[in-house]
């Protein structure tokens, strides 16, 4: 959403990327398809931040891919609080665990492979912060699934909802993704349940408070 030397610029006046995370970050570009889905460090400190700002005691996350998102989120969780993601790839459980491990949060974060549909229904939790960033066809069905787990005052965040520009280009109102990404948008801004802001980080990032 910005130039290559605004960019560069921010991630130069930021704090530094955590040295795991960056070694995941590394492993990640050469090792796993279609690295650019992980979060990376500016993407990466706003969650944390966010996540310290609120300091939830439960945190869900739907899309884990190798985990970078997670120890973000995880850092800013209170002293026995916990981090449930969720992620349908069990092929990228490995790589997940070993670098949780690294940054010493194995006891923090619970890893579920599988389906969210299904398991999400099963979690007896309340959950302060929740960071949505999987299927975009399933965004406004996640949003459904886990609006009534939020607790009152907590925060949901959903990557990717400008869509690399597309939720504007009129050439790209037939792609199914970008439908759905607007589907979810318009369906955030009418409910009277929460109030929400899009902040233009990289892809998009949909700050919602629920009231």
């Amino acid at each position: 959403m910005v130039s290559n030397e605004i960019e560069s610029y921010i991630g130069l006046n930021s704090s530094d990327e955590d040295p795991v995370l960056a070694a995941l970050n590394r492993e990640t570009h050469i090792k796993v398809l279609n690295p650019r889905m992980l979060s990376g460090h500016l993407q990466g400190k706003f969650l944390e931040i966010i996540s310290k700002l609120v300091s939830p005691e439960y945190i869900l996350e739907i899309g884990t891919f190798t985990g970078y998102s997670a120890i973000c989120l995880a850092k800013g969780l209170r002293e026995n609080g916990r981090l449930l993601t969720i992620d349908c790839n069990d092929e990228l459980v490995s790589i997940q665990k070993k670098y949780i491990k690294q940054a010493g949060l194995e006891n923090k974060i619970e890893l579920f492979a599988g389906n969210a549909f299904d398991i999400v229904p099963t979690l007896n939790y309340q959950f302060d912060l929740v960071f949505i960033d999987a299927d975009k066809q399933s965004y406004t069905a996640f949003y459904n699934l886990i609006i009534e787990k939020v607790k009152p005052g907590g925060i949901i965040l959903a990557d990717n909802v400008l869509w690399n520009s597309k939720v504007v280009d009129e050439h790209s109102a037939t792609d199914r993704d970008t439908l759905a990404i607007k589907e979810f948008n318009n369906t955030v801004r009418n409910d009277n349940r929460v109030e929400v802001v899009i902040i233009p980080l990289r892809d998009g990032i949909s700050l919602i408070r629920k009231l």
